[in-house]
């Protein structure tokens, strides 16, 4: 969420803002709907005054003996007219947050400019497409052949695009969260955490989803809980309303989670097998820090993110989201994408992201901190978070990566240990 002042002291930075992210809000209501909010409270602290004076008055009056009727009906008129602008003023704070709550966050200067993909910014590209003497199977046909992936079964357990991992399959996608996992803690420094799988809406809120996507989310029909789309929601919202010690800073949390999206708008129509399913695996990335090292710790993110997919020997590439492109609450966010050669295509398997304080005002964190005069001070963190990584497309990536002319499937070496040494997929007998 914006700054209520700073939208007041900077109008046209944040319109700019809005029309390089294609995007159109009535700044200039917001703006009115302040003003007369602040119009009132004047007034509402002038009344006060009188009323102070008026009890003032009232006291004196009763001391001298003399009546006080006029005035205690002059008391009960202003009272009554305070408690009815101050009915005005919740009006208006509760429109004004509502805007807010609506309001994207402004991209960050080193984001290009653009309407959708076309514009976004390739930064670096890692390992060579592979190349096969023989027609390479895409992964629907590989998982079919080695039976470790049953989408019938799973249409039949619940619906469409939720994948059933069995056998092999299954034994991959748990040596790749434990991989992950073990590489975010040991060598990165990371805290593991396990969250819950359900979260209220007020942290939903907190990062962002709501309420503008709301439609893409699974909710509860009795009671007002989520099931997460990525874990960076319950993992945002351990210090929801809370002031951290600057001293701690930054903090760096991952947890694997399943995640749950909906995708109710356009993209809920695209392809089949784990192209885009509504359950999929993650492990998360999320970071708290320092304003002034957001940008710093942003890369420092990335490169982790980044590296496993070198330690999977999977080429992928990176970019800069643009302008249009950018999800609500980023200011600038790298997108990672590993190549499918059946495919033929870059798949985004994860979206590191800076939010600076845009999220940490929603959910109300800070962090504690001396300033030169030796005081303490409290301003709002900045909040990051990338996947490390989604694994449906990274089993996609594998399958295709790795597949044999025979279509077996050989197992990443860095995997190998996690399966207890297996390091080929075959079909069973």
């Amino acid at each position: 969420m914006l700054d209520i002042k700073f939208i007041r002291e900077n109008p046209e930075v944040i319109k700019n803002a809005l029309r390089k992210r294609y995007m159109q809000f009535d700044i200039d209501k917001l703006l009115s709907m302040d003003k007369k909010r602040r119009d009132i409270l004047k007034e509402v602290e002038d009344l006060k005054c009188r009323k102070n004076k008026t009890s003032k008055e009232i006291g004196s009056l009763i001391k001298q003996s003399r009546g006080a009727d006029k005035k205690k009906e002059e008391m009960k008129a202003l009272s009554q007219k305070i408690k009815d602008m101050d009915s005005k003023v919740e009006e208006y704070n509760k429109k004004i947050a509502v805007f807010l709550y609506n309001v994207p966050n402004i991209p960050h200067k080193s984001v290009p400019v653009g309407k959708d993909k076309k514009s976004n910014k390739v930064v670096r590209e890692w390992g060579k497409p592979k190349k096969f003497n023989f027609k390479a199977q895409n992964h629907l046909r590989l998982a079919e052949y080695l039976d470790i992936i049953d989408f019938p079964r799973a249409a039949k357990i619940t619906g469409s695009n939720f994948p059933l991992y069995k056998k092999d399959g299954a034994r991959l996608e748990r040596a790749l969260i434990n991989f992950m996992l073990e590489l975010h803690t040991k060598k990165h420094g990371y805290i593991e955490l396990w969250p819950p799988y359900l979260v209220n809406r007020d942290a939903m809120t907190g990062t962002g989803q709501l309420p503008k996507l709301e439609e893409d989310m699974y909710r509860l029909k009795d009671d007002d809980y989520f099931l997460i789309p990525t874990a960076e929601v319950p993992i945002t919202n351990i210090y929801r309303d809370e002031v951290i010690n600057g001293e701690d800073l930054p903090l760096g949390y991952t947890a694997y989670t399943p995640c749950f999206r909906r995708e109710a708008g356009s993209y809920g129509k695209e392809t089949k097998g784990l192209m885009r399913v509504h359950q999929f695996d993650k492990v998360e990335l999320v970071k708290f820090v320092k304003p002034d090292d957001s940008y710093k710790e942003l890369e420092k993110l990335l490169k982790d993110a980044e590296e496993v997919l070198q330690l999977l020997e999977l080429p992928y590439r990176t970019s800069i989201l643009s302008t249009g492109e950018l999800s609500f609450a980023a200011s600038k966010c790298y997108d990672i994408e590993v190549w499918a050669p059946a495919a033929g295509q870059y798949l985004e398997v994860s979206s590191c992201s800076n939010f600076e304080d845009f999220q940490a005002r929603r959910a109300n964190i800070k962090y504690r901190h001396r300033t030169s005069d030796f005081g303490l001070r409290t301003e709002y963190v900045h909040t990051l978070n990338g996947s490390g990584v989604a694994l449906a497309r990274t089993v996609i990536a594998i399958l295709e990566n790795y597949q044999q002319k025979d279509s077996t499937i050989l197992i990443p070496k860095v995997l190998q240990k996690y399966m207890d040494g297996q390091k080929i997929i075959k079909p069973a007998k």
